[in-house]
C-alpha cells in the first residue's frame, strides 16, 4: 500500500495542525478533564474545519474523505494531545445517513456544524456487557404503542446526547429478538445517572433506567429483529477509531518524553545520552511503528472493502496495550512532572479504560483468533 498522503489529506492535515498549534489547547483540555465537560469549544472548531462531516457523500454536505484520510487527522490531533476520543460519534453520521428514517435523519443533520453531541448506542447493562445475548431491557407492543422497560449502565456521551439508540429484546417474541430505537431523551420515564471514571473524563459515562418509555413504530432504528447485526458493523468502526486515539496519544507521550530527555540534565549530561533512557526509546519506537502501520493497514481495507471484524479488533487490543506501555515509558522518563500534572497523567488514566471500554481486552483476542482459524478452515 502507498503510504504518502495526496495533496488533497496533507492540506487537511496541514489545517489541522494550525488549529491545534494557534492557541494553548492542553489548558483548555486540562480543565475540560478536571471539571468532566465536553470540550465544546475546541469541537466546534474542529466542526469549522468540516471534520465532523469529512466522511460523509459530497451529495449530503460532507466530502467524502476515506479512512485513511481520517486516520491521518486523528494521527496529526492525537500527537497535539487532543482528546479525540469524544469525537467517536461525528463518523456517526453515516450510521445515521444508512439506517435512520428521514426523520431521524433530519434531526441528526440538525447538529451539523454545531460541535455538539447528537448521539450514541445504548446497549450495555448491569447483567450483560461482553455477553449482548443476555441483554434485559424489553420493548411490546399495547394499544398502538410501543414501551420500553429496562436498565443500561456505562453508556458513554449519554449526559449530553439529545438521542440515544437503545437495544431491547422484544418481550413477547417465542425466540430472542433484537431490535433498537431511536429515543428522545427529554421523554417521560427516562432517569439518568452519572458515573465517575479513572479516565476518558471529558465524556460522560451514565446509569439510565426506562420506565415504560412511550415510543411508536416509526422510532424503530433499522428494521425489527436487526439490532444484532447492525451493532457489530458499528463496533468495528468504533474499536478501530479507539485504537487511531490510542496510538495518537502515544505518539504525543513519546514526542514530549523524547523532547524533555534531551534538556533534562542530570550526573552532567543529559538523561538522553544514557542506554537505559536510550533503550525506552527504542522500544517506544518499535511500537509506534507497529501501531501505524496496523492502523493505516486496517484504514486501506477499509477503504477497499476487505477489513474484517478480526482487523478492528487487532487494532484494538494492539494499539490500547502498547499505546498505555508506550505511555508508561514516557512518564518514567518525566520522573515527577510526569505524576503532578502533565498530560501523559492523563493519557495514561484515558487508556486504562480503553483496555475495557468498547469491548474488554479479552473479547478482542476472542474475536480475532476466531477470525483467524476461519481461514484455514
Amino acid at each position: 500500500m502507498e503510504f504518502k498522503l495526496s495533496e488533497e489529506q496533507e492540506l487537511f492535515v496541514a489545517g489541522v495542525r494550525e488549529l491545534m498549534t494557534r492557541e494553548n489547547w492542553e489548558a483548555y483540555f486540562a480543565e475540560c478533564d478536571d471539571k468532566h465537560e465536553y470540550p465544546i469549544r475546541w469541537v466546534k472548531e474542529l466542526a469549522d474545519l468540516g471534520i465532523d462531516t469529512m466522511t460523509l457523500p459530497e451529495e449530503h454536505g460532507g466530502m467524502g474523505a476515506d479512512m485513511v484520510t481520517l486516520a491521518a487527522i486523528w494521527e496529526e490531533l492525537g500527537r497535539h494531545g487532543a482528546p479525540t476520543y469524544v469525537l467517536f460519534h461525528l463518523p456517526g453520521f453515516n450510521t445515521i445517513l444508512h439506517w435512520g428514517t428521514q426523520e431521524q435523519i433530519d434531526k441528526i443533520f440538525e447538529y451539523r456544524g454545531t460541535g455538539k453531541q447528537m448521539w450514541n448506542s445504548a446497549i450495555t447493562e448491569p447483567s450483560a456487557g461482553s455477553d449482548v445475548g443476555s441483554l434485559k431491557t424489553t420493548y411490546q407492543r399495547r394499544d398502538g404503542k410501543i414501551y420500553l422497560n429496562g436498565q443500561k449502565c456505562f453508556i458513554t456521551s449519554a449526559a449530553n446526547s439529545p438521542f440515544l439508540v437503545v437495544m431491547a429484546r422484544d418481550a413477547d417474541a417465542e425466540g430472542a429478538v433484537y431490535s433498537e430505537f431511536f429515543v428522545d431523551m427529554s421523554k417521560p420515564g427516562i432517569k439518568m445517572n452519572k458515573l465517575d471514571k479513572l479516565g476518558l473524563r471529558m465524556d460522560s459515562c451514565c446509569e439510565l433506567s426506562f420506565d415504560n418509555v412511550e415510543l411508536e413504530e416509526k422510532d424503530f432504528f433499522g428494521e425489527e429483529g436487526n439490532g444484532f447485526n447492525r451493532v457489530k458493523e458499528e463496533f468495528d468502526a468504533e474499536r478501530w477509531l479507539v485504537a487511531c486515539t490510542n496510538y495518537g496519544v502515544a505518539l504525543c507521550a513519546f514526542e514530549d518524553a523524547a523532547k524533555y530527555a534531551n534538556q533534562r540534565v542530570q550526573f552532567g549530561e543529559t538523561i538522553g545520552r544514557t542506554q537505559l533512557i536510550q533503550e525506552k526509546f527504542a522500544h517506544m519506537s518499535m511500537k509506534l511503528n507497529a501501531m501505524k502501520n496496523m492502523i493505516f493497514e486496517a484504514a486501506w481495507k477499509c477503504d477497499n472493502g476487505n477489513m474484517t471484524s478480526g482487523d478492528s479488533a487487532m487494532c484494538k487490543y494492539f494499539c490500547a496495550n502498547m499505546a498505555f506501555e508506550v505511555v508508561d515509558d514516557a512518564m518514567q522518563v518525566l520522573g515527577g512532572i510526569g505524576v503532578t500534572g502533565h498530560r501523559v497523567g492523563r493519557f495514561w488514566r484515558d487508556l486504562r479504560v480503553d483496555r475495557l471500554s468498547g469491548g474488554s481486552d479479552e473479547m478482542q483476542i476472542l474475536t480475532l483468533g476466531r477470525e483467524v482459524l476461519k481461514r484455514y478452515r
